[in-house]
């Protein structure tokens, strides 16, 4: 028997997680909850103005067999969505197995008073509001929902191979000189993704600032250059945190495509990593945690974080067909509200060089992590830099090691007549046959190109 058949309230012992006895009930506890199908930047926009009503956030997090029933077939696994609702700074606590329709019984129980969610409707199978009982009690509040992004939304790109959500240049986006639309049009898209921006980049209470961001350029065709030694130039998008005595810097990049369980549980033992290194130099102990508190105020995390993003085209230009399926203003955001990052740069170099690393904002890091991740058949090693500084550092193989892009849309694909439905139930048009077979031949031509790119590599490393 599932959680979802006690939606009026598990016997005691038996709540998915803690507590097990009713909490006591605040107005400063939000709860909110939903499917959380990709973790898109919409889902934290959600998150982000929920705990900003509050001091706490618990979020609901549907079962597959729930979704399946009401809405249709889920992308990612319970624990795939578990994992990416932990990781974003402003979750307090998840709950997963919450009831489809929001039950009274449940949100009281984990003593929350106010239930949040966006101004769409969410209805069940039977086509009633998922709210209607918390709203008829006077527990509900609205906020606005995040336009132009949703799973629905992602799903069609992947169907229909559109480019059109590409940037070429993000900064030329933030200033108004790229998009569609009249100049004043531009502008105004580009002010509205500023302030996204900053407000992606609060701290864990969502009010005040946490995150530093920078964007990165370099003049010229030097930037398509993997191997060019330039530094570039640095421009901060942000103001944030900065590194706190003793906090080792180290640095991450990467696509973040789709940004999942896969990238989260890579970055969290990037900080597992460091944790362990700070343990053995006594970071822990307690007249250091002691002498931290008498010198900032409180205690604070031995790492700090900076992870560069890279352009839709850099990654493009490696993966073929219409990847990246979100754009980078769109993969920034995610990276920007996971707890696990303290800085973010923009438009990121796919060969971090020495000269760029030693110019990094917060100076040149005490390491550079990499995943499991293949570099698709290079004839250049790009993390060379970090290597010839002996900070380069490697994450092996973990849980969700195989999740990535190219994977969810093989999903996507697998189950493309359930899709498909989904997308027309929603009002989307279908992607019929003949999109989905273009598809499927672009996934196979960029694999057939990788493996040349591979043989190529090989034949330069025997010569």
């Amino acid at each position: 028997m599932s959680f979802e058949d006690f939606a009026i309230a598990p016997a005691p012992g038996h709540w998915p997680v803690p507590p097990q006895d009713d909490a006591p009930v605040s107005k400063d506890r939000i709860w909110v909850d939903g499917c959380f199908d990709f973790s898109h930047h919409g889902h934290a926009g959600a998150m982000l103005q929920a705990r900003r009503l509050g001091d706490e956030l618990y979020v609901g997090i549907h079962s597959d067999e729930a979704i399946l029933e009401n809405k249709g077939p889920t992308v990612m696994t319970l624990n795939e969505r578990v994992s990416a609702v932990e990781a974003c700074r402003w979750s307090t606590a998840s709950v997963p197995h919450a009831p489809y329709v929001t039950s009274l019984p449940w949100i009281s129980h984990y003593g929350c008073y106010y239930v949040v969610h966006g101004d769409d409707i969410t209805s069940d199978s039977n086509g009633e509001d998922c709210y209607r009982f918390v709203k008829a009690a006077g527990r509900f509040l609205v906020v606005k929902r995040t336009p132009g992004i949703s799973t629905t939304d992602l799903v069609g790109r992947m169907l229909l191979c559109t480019r059109g959500h590409f940037i070429h240049s993000l900064a030329q986006a933030l200033a108004g000189q790229e998009g569609h639309g009249t100049e004043e049009e531009r502008k105004t898209l580009g002010a509205e993704m500023k302030q996204r921006i900053a407000d992606y980049a609060s701290d864990e209470t969502g009010k005040r600032p946490g995150a530093d961001v920078w964007i990165w350029s370099l003049p010229g065709t030097a930037k398509s250059d993997p191997t060019t030694d330039d530094p570039g130039r640095f421009d901060k998008l942000v103001a944030g945190d900065s590194p706190r005595p003793g906090q080792r810097v180290v640095y991450v990049d990467g696509g973040f495509d789709l940004f999942s369980s896969g990238h989260i549980e890579f970055l969290k033992k990037v900080v597992d990593a460091e944790e362990a290194v700070a343990r053995a130099q006594g970071w822990y102990e307690t007249t250091a945690a002691s002498k931290r508190r008498d010198q900032t105020g409180s205690d604070y995390s031995p790492v700090y974080v900076i992870a560069g993003v890279h352009d839709d085209e850099v990654i493009n230009r490696c993966k073929g067909v219409n990847y990246p399926i979100m754009n980078i203003f769109e993969r920034g955001l995610c990276v920007l509200q996971c707890r696990y990052i303290q800085a973010v740069v923009f438009s990121a170099p796919f060969t971090p060089c020495i000269a760029y690393l030693r110019q990094l904002p917060h100076g040149a890091p005490q390491g550079v992590y990499h995943g499991p991740t293949s570099f698709m058949g290079l004839t250049y090693d790009p993390y060379r830099g970090a290597k010839e500084l002996g900070i380069y550092r490697e994450i092996g193989a973990h849980e969700f090691a195989d999740v990535n892009a190219e994977t969810i849309v093989q999903r996507i694909l697998k189950s493309r007549a359930q899709y498909e439905e989904r997308q027309r139930v929603k009002g989307v048009k279908g992607a019929g046959e003949e999109a989905v077979r273009k598809r499927e031949e672009m996934e196979r031509a960029a694999a057939l190109e990788k493996k040349e790119r591979e043989r190529e590599a090989g034949r330069g490393a025997q010569n």
